[in-house]
C-alpha cells in the first residue's frame, strides 16, 4: 500500500503542478491523464499521469 497521494481534485492538481484547470481538463478529455468522475464531471485526476506528462518523474 502506497502512502503517497496519487489522486487529486482538479483544484488541488492545478495548484500542485502549476497548471490551469482548463489544461488539466483538456488532458483528461484527450485521454492523456486518468480521471475518476460522476455524471460527466471530473472529480479526481491521477497525479502520476500529470507527472509523466510534465516529465517530473525522478530519474533512477
Amino acid at each position: 500500500m502506497s502512502l503517497i497521494k496519487n489522486w487529486y481534485t482538479v483544484d488541488e492538481a492545478a495548484s500542485r503542478y502549476g497548471i490551469s484547470i482548463q489544461q488539466l481538463l483538456g488532458w483528461v478529455e484527450n485521454g492523456l491523464v486518468r480521471s475518476e468522475g460522476n455524471k460527466g464531471k471530473v472529480l479526481l485526476i491521477n497525479g502520476d499521469d500529470i507527472e509523466l506528462k510534465l516529465n517530473l518523474t525522478p530519474s533512477v
